[in-house]
C-alpha cells in the first residue's frame, strides 16, 4: 500500500470529517441544553438534503445559495418541534421520553418525505458537486474542501454564540443549574427554544453537504443517525468542539482502514474505536461534566 494512498484517505477523512462534524453540532447541542437525544436528527439532515434539492432542481437556487432560506425555515421548524414536543418533557424522565418522542419526530418525516418524492435516490449536483482540483497531488472535489470551510465557519459562529455572547452565558448558566439561572434573569424556557432551533437550524447546512455527497432517500436518517450519536458520544454528550474532533478523528480513521485493510472492516472499526475510547474514558474524550462546568 502506497504512502500517497494513505495521505489521500486522511486528506479525504478530515473533510469529510468536517461535515460530520457539522451534522453533529446541533445533535450535541441539543443535548447540552435539554438533555435531550435527538433520534431525529438523522431525518433532519435527509430534509435539509430534500430542501437543498428542490431550490436547486426545481427553482434554479444554488446549493450554498440556498442556505440562505434552509437555515432561516430549519430554525423556524427547530422552534416548532421544541414548542409542541420537547417543552412538554417531565425534567424527571426527560432523557428517556425524548429517545420515544424524536424517534417519532423522525418517522413523520421519514413518512412525509416519502409520499412527496417516493423512495427513488437522488443526489445534488452543481458545478462544484461533480468536478476536481488537483493540489499537492491530490484530486480533490471541491464540494468537500467547500463543505469543510462552511463546518469550521458554521461551528466557529456556534461557539462564539455559545461562549462570547450574552445569549450564550445564559445557555451555560441554564445547563449548570436551571434554578439559579431563573433566580439571575435567564428564561429558561426562552432559552432552550432558541437553542434548539440553532441546533436544527445548523443541521440544514449539514444536509445540503450531505445531500451534495451522498446519494439519499427519505429511510438514509437510520444510517446516519447512528454515525452521529457515536461521534457525539466519544466527543462527551454536550461538547461542540469535542464533536469536531471526534468526527475528525473517527471518520479518517475509517477511510485510512477501507485503504489499508479492507472496505468491509471500515464500518466495524469505525464503531470498535468508540467502544476502545469508552472503556478507558466513559465519559467520552471531553466528558461532560467537563462541557457543563466550562
Amino acid at each position: 500500500m502506497s504512502a500517497s494512498s494513505i495521505a489521500h484517505a486522511i486528506v479525504d477523512g478530515i473533510l469529510t470529517g468536517g461535515v460530520y462534524a457539522l451534522m453533529a453540532a446541533g445533535l450535541t447541542l441539543i443535548f447540552g441544553v435539554m438533555d435531550i437525544i435527538n433520534i431525529a436528527q438523522g431525518a433532519l439532515v435527509v430534509l435539509g438534503a430534500y430542501m437543498s434539492y428542490v431550490l436547486s432542481a426545481h427553482l434554479g437556487i444554488d446549493l450554498f445559495l440556498g442556505l440562505i432560506i434552509t437555515i432561516p425555515a430549519f430554525f423556524v421548524l427547530g422552534v416548532a418541534i421544541e414548542w409542541s414536543f420537547m417543552r412538554r418533557l417531565r425534567e424527571q424522565d426527560r432523557v428517556a421520553m425524548s429517545i420515544l418522542v424524536t424517534y417519532a419526530v423522525a418517522i413523520i418525516i421519514e413518512g412525509i418525505l416519502s409520499v412527496i418524492f417516493g423512495v427513488n435516490v437522488l443526489q445534488l449536483h452543481a458545478s462544484y458537486v461533480d468536478s476536481t482540483f488537483h493540489l499537492l497531488g491530490f484530486y480533490l472535489p471541491y464540494i468537500y474542501v467547500f463543505g469543510f470551510v462552511l463546518a469550521l465557519v458554521l461551528l466557529a459562529a456556534l461557539y462564539y454564540v455559545l461562549y462570547r455572547t450574552h445569549f450564550g452565558r445564559g445557555v451555560r448558566g441554564s445547563l449548570q443549574n436551571r434554578t439559579a439561572a431563573e433566580l439571575i434573569g435567564v428564561n429558561v424556557d426562552r432559552v432552550r427554544m432558541v437553542s434548539v432551533g440553532i441546533g436544527v437550524a445548523v443541521t440544514a447546512a449539514g444536509g445540503m453537504v450531505f445531500g451534495a455527497t451522498n446519494a439519499f432517500t427519505p429511510s438514509s436518517g437510520y444510517d446516519l443517525i447512528s454515525r452521529l450519536l457515536s461521534i457525539v458520544i466519544l466527543a462527551g454528550l454536550g461538547s461542540i468542539g469535542g464533536a469536531l474532533v471526534a468526527a475528525l478523528f473517527m471518520v479518517t480513521l475509517e477511510d485510512v482502514v477501507a485503504v489499508v485493510w479492507s472496505p468491509v472492516w471500515a464500518t466495524l472499526v469505525y464503531y470498535a474505536s468508540l467502544i476502545v475510547v469508552l472503556s478507558f474514558r466513559p465519559n467520552g474524550l471531553f466528558g461532560t461534566a467537563a462541557v457543563r462546568a466550562q
